[in-house]
């Protein structure tokens, strides 16, 4: 079969021909049929991240279609369509696991990192975290939602009930969790880079009810700071831009150096946070709520063929919304 591969030599995506993966117990076979391009692949072939299997297929935000199940299986059946997210093996064994905090499993496998993802024709994954698809979203449509939409529903939920949230970095995450917040009844304000009116446009265009640079102060104080994007500079800036009490999420799984900044921003109770990985509870809560909003995706598709080219988009800021792969009819 057909698959992008990254060897770690700093050389970008290789386009292959590999074996075909035979599912093994427990796991399902699915014939790939988009595949959205998320920050963390960019992250993965920049070398920036540690502990990654070389060589690996990247590709973490999977649609697909069940071709062939492993001993033990059961749920699925050939043809059903499902999603693969980050999130591709826990042990429900370490500390972390028995107090419910699976994304911090000790022992964690990461699908296009640690598993080969969905750059390719086809795939294996672990059936236990493998989701059915709502019927509202086609096949490109849906691929975001596996991991812009639940990393960016997570770092919501860890905001708590927050009334003005501001999303610093207006990508695909934060287009997706935008709706979510307004549908909440929240207000959202939007950071992106200084100059980028092209950004600014697109947010106002998904209800935030300001937008403007990351350098900026909002018109009013925050109530939580959501950082999408993976600049450490932006803590600072965010601390700064919530008032007393507020809480600043980092989303993503790799930032730079946040830089030193007084203790005066930090003081009166304001919190800072990371959000690592997700759980299949996000899976199966964001899944149902994002058809009731609904959730609607702004996509730029790219043949598998053009995966670096999608990757280089993003990370040059090129892509508004989420980037997808079209793989599979």
């Amino acid at each position: 079969m057909r698959a992008l591969r990254y060897h770690g030599d700093g050389r970008g995506l290789v386009d292959e021909t590999i074996a075909l993966p035979e599912p093994g117990p427990g796991q399902i076979r699915l014939a790939v049929s988009a595949c959205g391009v998320c920050r963390t692949d960019l992250h993965l072939v920049d070398d920036e991240l540690p502990n990654a299997v070389y060589p690996i297929v990247p590709g973490h935000e999977i649609v697909g279609r069940v071709e062939a199940l492993g001993d033990g299986v059961s749920g699925f059946s050939p043809g059903d369509r499902v999603g693969v997210p980050w999130l591709g093996f826990t042990c429900g064994e370490c500390g972390p696991c028995r107090r419910g905090l699976e994304n911090l499993c000790d022992r964690a496998r990461m699908t296009g990192y640690q598993i080969d993802g969905g750059y390719a024709e086809a795939t294996v994954a672990d059936a236990r975290f493998c989701f059915p698809l709502p019927d509202a979203y086609d096949d490109v449509e849906a691929a975001p939602l596996l991991c812009a939409g639940l990393i960016g529903y997570r770092a919501l939920r860890m905001a708590g009930d927050a009334a003005r949230i501001g999303l610093y970095g207006f990508g695909a995450a934060a287009h997706l969790v935008a709706q979510v917040a307004r549908f909440e009844g929240r207000e959202v304000f939007a950071f992106t880079r200084p100059g980028d009116v092209e950004a600014q446009r697109f947010a106002l265009e998904q209800g935030c009810v300001w937008a403007g640079s990351s350098l900026e102060r909002p018109p009013v104080a925050l109530d939580a700071a959501l950082i999408f994007a993976p600049d450490g500079r932006l803590v600072p800036l965010a601390l700064r831009a919530v008032g007393k009490g507020g809480i600043v999420v980092c989303g993503g799984i790799h930032m730079s150096d946040i830089p030193g900044f007084a203790y005066r921003d930090l003081w009166e109770e304001r919190v800072i946070r990371s959000v690592a990985n997700l759980t299949r509870e996000d899976a199966r809560g964001f899944l149902a709520i994002a058809p009731r909003v609904p959730v609607r995706c702004a996509t730029q598709v790219f043949p598998l063929a053009e995966a670096n080219e999608a990757l280089a988009r993003l990370r040059d800021g090129r892509i508004t919304g989420a980037a997808v792969l079209r793989i599979g009819t």
